[in-house]
């Protein structure tokens, strides 16, 4: 990889790299600066195999310090600055990072003993004065990243990936979507997620030019589509939540957009026909490099099928197995094992694990060849293309995010008020959340809102529960395991975030209240509820948005919901916009509104 990047910027050196809002960076600018860098942490320690924190918010200088890792031979450990501080050193030590390239806000207090940090704010002098040096070219087999993973033990679990895995899934990308140098990739995949490498670096091998997005447009699917138009993106990767509402928006017959490539989760929709691109299912654990199946989902009539997770890729091959390891009938339902050169070296520091998941493959006369035990669930259909089926434990997706419960619980349990816990995921309306039961140290329990406060220092947002149900003990089965099926649905007072009880003061609490509770799922809620604690995130704000707009007919913007968090405060902005589209109007159209009245 660091040496395709380094091949266009000596064929291409102005042509641009990076895009933002904020300007553009050239391929020459990029891999100088890289350089720059590399020589820097190869005096920190970076070499073959040894793991660099990479801890910095979407921006150029992410994307430098990625590929500078990698010039210097090493690896990086992919990490999310706005994830608690506790778990990104906690992910620190299990890498073994000797370093870490974080900004200066955050850099001293990830760095440790036997880890140094790097800041370019702080470090640019000393990174500007190191004398010139040889990129490393790495081995095939040699480490590229680590990206972390939820774990059924309560711990994370650290997934390797070798650069010959991580080229074969460029390799076919290029292949596949005609990549090259007149095209427009988006990057607006998560930090802390693997779909980032993919949306990066096939583009930046080919010459392409990559374009960040905003936060505030990455969450949205209006603005997001929006913003695919207005960049002239020609292949962008979108997580299913977001890609689902992308096909019902209308759009430019002219439009660059190529391919919509989507994957995370269940894709439940078909694309409708006239779509002026094509929208592309992928399919792949993390511990496979990215994507392991992948195909275009053509327009279909009925939906009583879901669309297919496409057919392996390159140098990738697919097994449906029964309980036994053996190959399941043409049309049976078995377990899909993934084998191929995509298939990572396991979990760091996790023999045990490595070898449960990562087994011996049977059908390959390769030597050491292995597969990957997903947990998923297949289907094979005559033609080929595989039906994904759901999972074999209780790991779940959490808008796009694998998470297991058993993670959650463990951290829950660390609240001194907590003896015992079991975390589920429940169906909440048209949404999937987190549903906490807890056995209370002692009376009284703790409050739903404190538990999740508590949650949200140890884990990202995605991962912390919505409701927390006070039990006096967990339902067990006969053979003593946790009876799942006995645990009782959340009630409304174990929702987090709600305040005292006060029913609504003015026509446009009520009607806001409607909205909130149709959006959440939920019978009611409060006016002073806190939306974000009831288990409101980006995509049901957006909703709640749209809603209000149809309802009042003013422009309500997510902006007015972050800030407002509530009804109350949400209605007066509503209000206050009311009053401003009445002061606009002209004395005759006051008149005419009064009249329709």
């Amino acid at each position: 990889m660091p040496q395709r990047v380094a091949a266009c910027s000596r064929q291409a050196p102005e042509a641009p790299a990076l895009e933002s809002g904020h300007g553009h960076m050239t391929y020459g600018e990029l891999v100088r600066a890289a350089d720059r860098l590399a020589a820097y942490l190869r005096r920190l320690g970076a070499g073959p195999d040894v793991p660099i924190g990479l801890c910095l918010p979407r921006s150029f200088e992410r994307v430098v310090a990625a590929l500078a890792i990698w010039r210097a031979g090493a690896a990086f450990v992919a990490l999310d600055p706005d994830w608690p501080k506790d778990r990104i050193r906690a992910l620190l030590d299990d890498a073994g990072a000797p370093v870490v390239v974080a900004e200066l806000y955050i850099a001293d207090q990830l760095a440790g003993p036997g880890r140094a940090s790097v800041a370019f704010e702080r470090d640019a002098s000393a990174i500007d004065a190191c004398p010139p040096f040889e990129a490393v070219s790495p081995e095939a087999d040699a480490l590229a990243y680590l990206v972390y993973t939820s774990g059924s033990t309560g711990a994370a679990k650290g997934v390797e990936i070798t650069h010959g895995a991580l080229l074969n899934l460029v390799l076919w990308h290029q292949a596949a979507f005609g990549t090259g140098p007149n095209d427009r990739a988006s990057h607006v995949a998560g930090l802390g997620f693997d779909a980032a490498v993919w949306e990066l670096w096939p583009a930046l091998a080919a010459g392409a030019t990559v374009v960040l997005a905003d936060d505030d447009v990455r969450t949205s699917p209006q603005a997001l589509g929006d913003w695919l138009v207005r960049q002239q993106i020609s292949t962008a990767f979108v997580p299913t939540t977001l890609a689902e509402p992308l096909l019902t928006r209308s759009w430019p017959a002219d439009t660059a957009l190529r391919f919509l490539l989507t994957g995370a989760d269940t894709l439940h929709s078909y694309p409708p026909a006239g779509l002026p691109f094509a929208l592309v299912n992928n399919y792949g654990p993390t511990e496979c490099t990215v994507v392991a199946t992948s195909g275009v989902i053509a327009p279909e009539a009925g939906d009583a099928v879901l669309p297919s997770i496409g057919r392996p890729i390159a140098e990738t091959q697919i097994h449906l197995l029964d309980s036994d390891g053996e190959p399941v009938a043409d049309g049976g339902v078995g377990e899909i094992y993934i084998g191929g050169t995509g298939v990572g070296r396991g979990y760091r520091n996790r023999p045990d694990l490595t070898a449960e998941r990562f087994v011996p493959d049977p059908f390959s006369d390769r030597p050491g060849a292995r597969l990957y035990r997903t947990g998923d669930l297949g289907r094979r259909r005559p033609d080929g293309q595989i039906e994904f089926h759901g999972r074999i434990d209780d790991q779940v997706k959490i808008r796009g995010h694998r998470v297991e419960p058993d993670e959650v619980a463990a951290a829950l349990n660390r609240h001194p008020g907590v003896a015992a816990s079991a975390v589920v995921a429940r169906e909440v309306g048209c949404q999937r959340s987190l549903a906490a039961y807890v056995v209370a140290a002692q009376a009284p329990p703790p409050d739903p809102t404190a538990l999740r406060e508590f949650l949200a220092v140890l884990l990202p947002e995605y991962m912390l529960p919505g409701s927390f149900t006070a039990l006096s003990a967990l339902p067990l089965t006969a053979n003593g395991k946790l009876d799942k099926a006995a645990l009782p649905e959340p009630g409304y007072a174990d929702l987090a975030g709600l305040a005292p009880t006060r029913e609504p003061q003015t026509p446009t609490e009520a009607r806001l209240a409607e909205i909130v509770a149709a959006v959440l799922g939920l019978e009611r809620v409060g006016v002073d509820d806190n939306f974000f604690l009831l288990g409101g995130h980006s995509l049901l704000a957006t909703q709640v948005v749209m809603r209000a707009r149809e309802a009042f007919g003013v422009e309500v913007t997510l902006r007015h919901l972050f800030e407002a968090k509530t009804v109350t405060r949400l209605a007066e902005a509503v209000e206050g916009l009311l009053l401003e589209a009445l002061e606009a109007m002209s004395d005759e159209e006051a008149l005419r509104l009064a009249a329709a009245d």
